[in-house]
């Protein structure tokens, strides 16, 4: 697809503005830590990633997007197994990309060696827009290496898996934002899509709590798979967010960057 990354980069500023300025405009909990520490370590991280992906791109023949028009044309793949409406293998192939990074989140959940990973995600004290971004590298890397595998599996077209990616992008900054929606509205939008209501209860520093809500984009597969927790119980004001850290190190990049490797 001609242009894509510019597409999908635009795409992501616009949004990551929009949420940005209604977080601070109209912010729905107050902060714990200075907004300047936190944004410098997510970005750094989102920096640092970018750049760990460009290498795997070196090493590895294709990346996601790559890997469908690979499989397209080499005939891999369940959805060239089959023939489909291109409408209806569209949505089915997001709908399944979705579940498979809801399993994907829920594993790195129950493995330690994977909790190590994604608790640096969790160990940031506020939720905001940034916290979208904030992941470790090596995270990441698998999660590119498991996503290629999904693709191959799968067999989707080149443009459902940039549909999807920029649909995941744009709806995990939504739902971390700090930002809140009208009670109605929210109890409507949650029925599709993840709100920023219901992810916070999986950033709360109980593990009940946390090992909830593991969806980015839809909601259905909580529901579906009984992880899903309506409200948290001390209520969004009073909910404390993070991990065992209360204090400013999580703010800081290098003690994000080897707190997987940390004995506790």
């Amino acid at each position: 697809m001609e242009h894509e990354a510019l597409i999908r980069l635009s795409i992501f500023l616009g949004l990551f503005t929009l949420f940005a300025s209604i977080e601070t405009w109209f912010p729905r909990r107050v902060r714990s830590l200075p907004r300047k520490s936190r944004w410098f370590t997510a970005w750094s991280l989102t920096l640092l990633n970018t750049l760990t992906l460009r290498m795997m791109a070196f090493v590895l023949p294709v990346l996601a997007v790559g890997a469908a028009a690979d499989a397209t044309h080499q005939g891999w793949g369940l959805l060239n197994l089959i023939t489909l409406p291109a409408w209806f293998e569209l949505i089915l192939a997001v709908l399944i990309l979705d579940f498979a990074i809801w399993l994907q989140h829920l594993i790195t959940h129950k493995v330690p060696l994977l909790w190590r990973l994604h608790r640096v995600h969790h160990a940031d004290r506020d939720i905001d827009v940034t916290t979208a971004i904030r992941f470790h590298p090596v995270e990441i890397a698998l999660s590119m290496l498991i996503k290629i595998a999904v693709v191959y599996a799968l067999g989707p077209t080149a443009i459902a898996v940039i549909i999807f990616e920029i649909m995941l992008n744009g709806t995990a900054m939504f739902n971390h934002a700090n930002m809140r929606l009208p009670a109605k509205v929210d109890q409507l939008v949650r029925m599709v899509l993840v709100t920023p209501d219901m992810h916070r209860v999986h950033h709360s520093v109980h593990r009940q709590e946390h090992d909830s809500n593991y969806g980015f984009a839809l909601s259905i597969w909580d529901r579906m798979f009984n992880t899903y927790i309506a409200q948290p119980k001390a209520g969004h004001d009073k909910m404390e967010i993070g991990l065992a850290w209360r204090d400013e190190r999580p703010a800081k990049l290098g003690w994000s960057l080897w707190l997987p490797f940390q004995k506790k």
